[in-house]
Order: C-alpha cells, then sequence, then structure tokens
C-alpha cells in the first residue's frame, strides 16, 4: 500500500478533501492531508485566492515543505490546484518520490527543478474546459510533461468546473470525480 501526503485546494482543507483521503484510507492506503492555511476554511475561490495572496504562496509553499518533516521520502505526493504547487516542488525536489497526483492544475517542471524525476510516475486529471486548467497554461505545462516523461498520463474530463473532485464544493462532479478516484486507486495500487 502506498503513503501519500495529500495538499488542499485554495479553499482549504474542505471536507471534500477530507472525504478524498479517507476514501484512500478506505482502500488501504496511509493518507497525510495537511492543513496549509491553518484551520481556515473559505466558502468561495475568490475568499480563498485572496487569502492565499495575503499569506504569500512562497509561505504556502513552505508550509508544504514543512508537512514532511518526520515523514519517510518515499510518498506519493498529491495537490487539488493550490496543493499542486507543494506537491509537484516536492515529487520533483525531495529524493525518493514514489509517484504524484496532480488534480485540477499542473506546473511547468521547469519551475522547481527543470525536468520530472525519472521513472516516477505521475497521474494529471483536469476538465477540458476548466478555465483555470486550459487559459492558465496547466493543461499546456500538463501536455509538456506528459511528452517528456513514459510515466506520466493526463486523463481530461468533460466539463468546466475547476474543483470537480471536491463533494463539499459547488464543482462537485460525482461521474468525473468517481473516475478519478477510480484511476487514482488503481494508480496506488501499483506503487511499488
Amino acid at each position: 500500500m502506498a503513503e501519500v501526503l495529500l495538499f488542499h485546494h485554495v479553499h482549504g482543507l474542505t471536507s471534500g478533501v477530507r472525504d478524498f483521503a479517507e476514501t484512500l484510507r478506505g482502500a488501504g492506503h496511509t493518507v497525510h492531508a495537511p492543513d496549509l492555511y491553518e484551520g481556515r476554511v473559505f466558502d468561495t475561490l475568490e475568499e480563498g485566492m485572496a487569502y492565499a495572496q495575503e499569506v504569500g504562496f512562497g509561505s504556502i509553499m513552505e508550509r508544504g515543505r514543512a508537512a514532511v518533516e518526520g515523514l519517510p521520502n518515499e510518498l506519493v505526493y498529491a495537490g487539488f490546484s493550490l496543493g499542486v504547487m507543494p506537491a509537484q516542488m516536492l515529487t520533483q525536489t525531495r529524493p525518493g518520490a514514489k509517484g504524484a497526483l496532480l488534480f485540477h492544475s499542473c506546473v511547468p517542471p521547469s519551475e522547481f527543478d527543470g525536468s520530472w524525476p525519472q521513472g516516477v510516475p505521475v497521474q494529471i486529471h483536469g476538465m477540458d474546459a476548466d478555465e483555470f486548467f486550459v487559459e492558465e497554461g496547466d493543461l499546456d505545462a500538463a501536455r509538456t510533461l506528459v511528452e517528456a516523461s513514459a510515466d506520466a498520463e493526463l486523463f481530461l474530463y468533460p466539463g468546466s468546473q475547476h474543483l470537480f473532485a471536491d463533494n463539499s464544493l459547488p464543482a462537485y462532479d460525482e461521474q468525473a470525480a468517481g473516475l478519478l478516484t477510480e484511476r487514482v486507486l488503481s494508480f496506488l495500487d501499483a506503487v511499488k
């Protein structure tokens, strides 16, 4: 079974993120879901983004880096949207990563160390008409990563919702989230 470090999105550590972590735990995986917002949860994307900007993305990344203290190197790093930044950074810069799960976002690998670590599998999940994923460059970064790594998979779902896998948000899409979860569980079961 895999050990996963799961980072939340801009709304904070919502009940939907906690439910997703519980689903993975229910399948036998160990899941750590740190709270990068120190207990704050925001109802709207705008409120969450305002908080992230106030705290600073650098501070959020440092909170993500601090979350691995005391954990083994052999982790699968996962993140929802904003949480992709620390997940991807740790996958690329911390030795021993077993894999990465990037939901609703993807950062160009050059942002961290220039290349994806060889032999580290990654799944990227997003909706094909999500304005954040498509228009802000995440889809392009995902396609570049898939082209550069034999261990990368991109899954596009029909729709325009950004945080479609969080069952506590209005953007939730049950069908797409169910398929994402199936693919994630298969990925985790294959981690060695």
